[in-house]
């Protein structure tokens, strides 16, 4: 019997002829990183280990980006820790505001995770990498530190669920939705400690930055990673950015599942995450017409690119409702500036929306866009837990960037077939 693609990654970075579901295997890792509220945590575990280096400087990453530009005493605190060490250490990648970005979006842009490797980071979001066909998985600052220290990791070969999409996604069918609904078929926690392998023809239809949002919210079905077989068109993004050499991985195709689940997606339609669980899941149409307070675009499940120029196209001659306000947030200066240059941002200002420096505040209610309580958010990040964004009786909506710029439109959860009719459909393809 085959192995899966996961199980092949860490069989590979284990020095094992093969492993199976179960089994306990101490893995090399060959990139890492921690953000402005798990670094500190994780440097003075690093420190109490004695050990005086880093197991190779240029494998470490240290992204502030939750609360920088700073907000307050405190966190400015935790980005002068990070600052220091990195000096002290000559850590080349440390991140200072100006070049910093949403971690989990900076690191794939700029070549540092590739496919076939083994990534870990402090944020339950690193899985957002295994759309690069990477085993990518968050963990704890105490073994973020032992990493630093020793370049390993001990794993628990996790079981893997397969998720082959066929068909032609539907009109307005992005990658959030398809990974929204299977959050809301499986539960969050219908993956627990499981592998997610995403795949099928319909994959094809997808752009990276809609097969990120996928991978990146494995984590929100408890799983331990999510990952895809790097294809030609992951190869075609991964090769010009590629800071090392790498060797793609492919599942064997006698590998075994522990369950495997089919969607056709010109059958599926766009949906929404309603409060207070990703797993809350309805079509966008059994919710249009709740009255929205506030729409986000951003974060590291939707804040690239594509998402802006979706949400551009349903702004553009347009302005955001005016009981409503709108933040957009591109999720690195790459990204901030590409959008700039082809007009997104002029037509997000136009319209009556704020945008924003790289960061991740509203996301976690840090700052930002802080929810009031009785206030709707409809929101592109990828939790809608009670508090999430601000005030405990606050809700917040999972969406789409279609559908969360069609909101700020009419001021109301809408289709984006009510602002832009079915004829203009074909997100992102």
């Amino acid at each position: 019997m085959g192995m899966t693609l996961t199980e092949k990654i860490l069989a590979a970075h284990a020095d094992l002829p093969r492993v199976r579901p179960g089994d306990l295997v101490e893995a090399r890792v060959d990139f890492c990183f921690a953000n402005d509220i798990t670094a500190p945590l994780a440097i003075r575990e690093f420190e109490r280990t004695g050990v005086e280096t880093v197991f190779d400087p240029d494998r470490v990453a240290l992204v502030p980006d939750h609360y920088a530009p700073n907000k307050d005493i405190a966190s400015a605190e935790q980005c002068k820790i990070m600052r220091e060490f990195a000096r002290r250490h000559a850590l080349p990648h440390y991140f200072e505001v100006g070049r910093a970005g949403i971690a989990h979006v900076l690191l794939a842009e700029q070549g540092f995770v590739l496919p076939g490797e083994v990534f870990v980071g402090a944020d339950s979001h690193t899985c957002n990498h295994g759309a690069l066909g990477a085993f990518a998985t968050g963990v704890g600052s105490s073994d973020l530190a032992a990493v630093m220290a020793t370049g390993r990791l001990w794993f628990r070969v996790p079981e893997t669920l397969r998720f082959v999409f066929r068909g032609r996604p539907a009109p307005w069918v992005t990658g959030k939705d398809l990974v929204l609904r299977i959050i809301g078929d499986i539960g969050v926690d219908g993956a627990r400690y499981c592998a997610m392998e995403f795949a099928g023809e319909a994959l094809r239809h997808l752009t990276m930055d809609e097969r990120f949002s996928i991978t990146n919210m494995a984590v929100e079905a408890g799983g331990k990673n999510g990952i895809m077989e790097p294809d030609d068109v992951v190869l075609d993004w991964v090769r010009p950015r590629a800071r090392r050499p790498f060797t793609p991985v492919f599942a064997d195709p006698d590998a075994e599942y522990a369950r495997v689940v089919e969607y056709d997606t010109s059958r599926l339609e766009p949906v929404v995450s309603a409060p207070s669980s990703p797993g809350n899941v309805v079509p966008v149409r059994e919710a249009a017409g709740v009255p929205v307070d506030q729409v986000f675009i951003g974060t590291c499940t939707n804040g690239r690119l594509e998402d802006l120029r979706v949400a551009a196209r349903l702004l553009e001659g347009r302005s955001v409702h005016p009981r409503t306000r709108m933040l957009v947030i591109p999720a690195t200066p790459a990204i901030y500036r590409q959008a700039l240059e082809e007009g997104l941002i002029k037509i997000f200002l136009d319209a009556g929306a704020v945008v924003s420096a790289s960061t991740c505040g509203p996301c976690i209610g840090g700052h930002m866009g802080v929810l009031a309580a009785g206030e709707v958010c409809v929101s592109t990040s990828s939790r809608n837990f009670v508090g999430r964004m601000g005030h405990r009786e606050s809700k917040v909506y999972l969406s789409g960037p279609a559908v969360a710029a069609a909101s700020a439109v009419l001021g109301r959860l809408a289709h984006p077939d009510e602002v832009l009719g079915k004829t203009a459909a074909g997100v992102g393809r």
